[in-house]
């Protein structure tokens, strides 16, 4: 079977924006039964070299991963005032699901390709051992999608 797009149907994670990450991260894993997760910030500019809208951003957002027993990660963001897609949604939708993540191969590849066919980069990044993308997937699948990419 043709694997799509992507090269792939396994879901990484499902992102969730909030406002308050100790208060959310708290409330999930009450609700799971789980520990609560260790609360992480994202790298620095320096690192990251984040790119929103085509343009440097020193966004940096607080993030919290349960770690679900189907290998999907409930990723929690709660993201700073700089511009970014997370801060972005925060503003226009409030707190909510903002992707679904895969981890992909041939970023530059599937980057160019979901472009053509009306789905643009929104803001991409580096991290400690591979690379981020969001896309703009909203029009067709109501979802924003992260590629991961790994070393």
């Amino acid at each position: 079977m043709d694997n799509g797009i992507l090269g792939t149907t396994a879901v990484a994670q499902i992102g969730i924006i909030v406002n308050n990450i100790e208060q959310s991260a708290k409330k999930f894993a009450d609700f799971f039964g789980m520990e609560v997760p260790e609360i992480t910030i994202t790298d620095t500019y320096d690192k990251t070299l984040a790119q929103y809208k085509g343009e440097p951003t020193k966004a940096r957002s607080k993030l919290a991963f349960l770690h679900m027993s189907n290998n999907i990660d409930i990723e929690l963001i709660e993201p700073d005032d700089e511009p970014s897609t997370w801060r972005e949604f925060l503003n226009t939708h409030g707190e909510g699901i903002h992707h679904i993540a895969f981890v992909i191969k041939d970023m530059q590849g599937k980057v160019n390709k979901l472009a053509e066919i009306g789905m643009p980069l929104v803001q991409k990044g580096e991290y400690t051992g591979g690379r981020y993308a969001y896309i703009d997937s909203m029009a067709d699948l109501k979802v924003m999608i992260e590629l991961l990419e790994n070393d």
